[in-house]
């Protein structure tokens, strides 16, 4: 087992470092950006051992990204080299495993993303078998394998076999990253506002450590703009058809939207996200004032916009409207992202 250690900590990523510079060039990322690394645990090893090429800034963290590793399977009779990702998630105590349908989710993205060069090969395999019994990563690796080459014990190829497919397979990673900066949303990852919220209250009290950049994608102003406008559009028009009035408060009240008919008012908040809208961000504001609003209160969510952000400026499009009405806030579906806390001084 001692050796097992050295080859998978020492000797395997000593050997994918000799070739960085190539690596790095077909990832679209730089020298220094590029990570190697191997793992199999200490004291009690790790079920399933590997060894991943990846972008520090990317993918900080296995837990977290887009990689490529080699998965050596739990009886050790074949290793795969597979282009994978993160199975696990931060739950603010522990990490835990991602829900296999999420996994699922985010292979079906990266999928269309590599098409083209995949369709080059006719030795690779999309399903995986790592044969873990006892740990819970292989099952979540075997899941988030978007292709893989598998090599037998006894029958590997030549070294230079090996690297041109370490290269082969580091293209398609350069293909997933590049997909990553146009997307607006990855299946699976962190809306972009509760990041930037998250973000926001640790830089207000000066935390030192923050979200890596790996986890998730950020908007910026404009696009944030763009998304609000074309959710409270959509939103409009989904209470006209209804024979609403319609008046847009948001620039000078805690809400969106004022609505009138028949004698009735409902005062509406609206909000836009790309992700697939289990999140949205509230302010305390808005939560306030929704609770003193209600039952003539509404939340309206706009979730699954598509934002093309290679468009100057970005164009939002699409979406799936959810209206909520009444609308009424438990506790137990907030999560307090910051305190202000009264020192006495």
């Amino acid at each position: 087992m001692h050796r097992r250690g050295v080859i998978i900590r020492t000797e395997i990523p000593e050997r994918i470092r000799n070739h960085v510079e190539t690596i790095a060039a077909e990832t679209g990322t730089t020298v220094s950006d590029l990570g190697v690394e191997g793992r199999d645990g200490t004291g009690l090893k790790t079920e399933i051992p590997w060894v991943r090429v990846f972008s520090r800034s990317a993918a900080p963290r296995a837990t977290t990204g887009w990689y490529v590793v080699y998965l050596f399977s739990a009886s050790g009779d074949r290793v795969y080299l597979s282009l994978n990702q993160g199975t696990t998630t931060w739950t603010g105590k522990d990490f835990a495993p991602r829900k296999l349908t999420e996994i699922k989710a985010r292979v079906a993205w990266a999928r269309p993303l590599v098409a083209a060069l995949l369709a080059e090969r006719d030795d690779l395999h999309e399903s995986i078998e790592l044969g873990a019994l006892r740990s819970q990563l292989g099952p979540g690796y075997e899941a988030g394998n978007v292709t893989a080459i598998e090599y037998r014990r006894g029958s590997l190829p030549s070294e230079a076999t090996l690297i041109e497919d370490l290269l082969y397979m580091s293209r398609l990673l350069g293909e997933i990253y590049r997909g990553e900066q146009r997307a607006s949303y990855v299946p699976g990852d962190t809306p972009p506002e509760v990041i930037e919220a998250e973000e926001a209250s640790a830089k207000a009290a000066r935390r030192r450590k923050v979200r890596s950049k790996g986890q998730g994608i950020r908007l910026n102003a404009e696009e944030r703009r763009i998304l609000e406008q074309h959710s409270v559009n959509m939103a409009t028009k989904y209470f006209r058809d209804q024979g609403w009035s319609v008046k847009d408060v948001g620039a000078k009240e805690s809400y969106d939207l004022f609505l009138k008919r028949d004698g009735q008012r409902l005062h509406v908040e609206v909000k836009g996200t790309t992700s697939t809208g289990a999140q949205v961000v509230l302010t305390r504001p808005e939560v306030e004032t929704q609770r003193k609003l209600g039952p003539a209160n509404a939340l309206v969510v706009v979730h699954s916009i598509h934002l093309d952000r290679a468009s100057t400026p970005p164009v939002a499009s699409g979406g799936i409207l959810c209206c909520t009405s009444p609308w009424y806030i438990e506790e137990e579906d907030l999560t307090v992202v910051s305190y202000v806390y009264k020192t006495g001084l």
